[in-house]
């Protein structure tokens, strides 16, 4: 059961995305209490924030991006991926930007999606991030300048899929300091500078199938 906040525009918009997932059985929506509405939950965060704004620009958006910044996986609906700077998105955490007017089997899928640690993007997200400059500065080469060894692929296609440093260790039956030493061995060679960069240039060079 993956545990979903919702955060809209407005309430029409809410509204409308609780009626859209309420009945799906993979999920379950959750709400802040009074005291804790406008910031984030300490004790029980969401699996997954549902966030959606005409902008990456907007408040609730810029909300959304604290949430990704203290780890929650994020998924944010705007009204046109296109137009908007889908790598800054990615840099500050978020798991998938799509369209809001994106269907119910679209919006649940990424939401399982970046409940395991995935990137989803809508496709004119992904055109945007293609052909942003700065995104793909450093990924214009299908080769990587050096290439990760058998054990970094599988740490780093662990990591995509949400996992810790602790649980690739025990799933690797490897000490949490190799698991360090090997993430910032990816980083480097991907020229990554997060753990979900890496994920996301991961994905650019084919080492990860989404």
């Amino acid at each position: 059961m993956i545990r979903v906040l919702i955060k809209a525009s407005s309430h029409l918009a809410k509204a409308g995305l609780e009626s859209l997932l309420r009945s799906h059985p993979a999920l379950r929506l959750v709400e802040e209490s009074a005291e804790d509405n406008g910031r984030m939950e300490s004790e029980s965060p969401p699996d997954v924030l549902l966030a959606e704004s005409d902008t990456l620009a907007d408040l609730a958006a810029r909300e959304a991006l604290d949430w990704a910044g203290a780890g929650v996986p994020v998924v944010l609906l705007v009204r046109n991926p296109a137009m908007e700077p889908v790598a800054n998105a990615l840099r500050a955490g978020v798991r998938a930007v799509l369209s809001s007017g994106a269907d119910a089997p679209e919006i649940v899928a990424a939401l399982e999606a970046a409940a395991l640690g995935l990137v989803v993007l809508d496709a004119g997200g992904v055109e945007t991030f293609l052909h942003a400059p700065n995104a793909v500065a450093r990924t214009a080469s299908a080769t990587l300048v050096e290439p990760l060894t058998a054990r970094e692929l599988e740490v780093l296609r662990l990591v995509a899929a949400g996992l810790g440093n602790k649980e690739i260790a025990s799933r690797l039956q490897i000490s949490d300091h190799t698991v360090k030493f090997h993430v910032a061995s990816i980083m480097g060679k991907l020229g990554a500078a997060s753990r979900t960069e890496a994920v996301t240039l991961g994905i650019r060079h084919g080492l990860i199938m989404i």
